[in-house]
């Protein structure tokens, strides 16, 4: 399933990143703790997190994520947007909470 896909059927707003959106979601990684999400996250996921500061974009970067997926109507600094541009990363936000938007996400994907 493509990122588009994903941001229409989840009722997502897309923060930056539009141009990105025919990437392949294969799956999602929820979480805060960058080590873990380094650790334990897999190529194209769509990483499901609080976190709005730049160094989202770094780990997305580095894991090859679809995008990332900003909850709890967090919105993303000014120089993570600026940084997720230029890496070309998706970023995603919704109003919902994790748990209910992991568990939106995996049902769509395994669905």
């Amino acid at each position: 399933m493509n990122l588009a896909s994903v941001v229409k059927a989840l009722n997502l707003r897309v923060a930056c990143g539009g141009e990105y959106l025919e990437r392949t979601v294969k799956g999602g990684y929820a979480g805060d703790l960058l080590s873990d999400v380094l650790a334990n996250s897999g190529e194209s996921d769509l990483w499901i997190t609080r976190q709005t500061h730049q160094n989202i974009v770094a780990v997305a970067s580095l894991k090859d994520h679809a995008g990332i997926l900003l909850v709890q109507g967090k919105e993303p600094d000014g120089d993570t947007l600026e940084k997720a541009v230029k890496e070309g990363i998706p970023i995603l936000v919704t109003d919902l909470p994790t748990f209910e938007i992991a568990g939106r996400l995996y049902g769509l994907l395994r669905g």
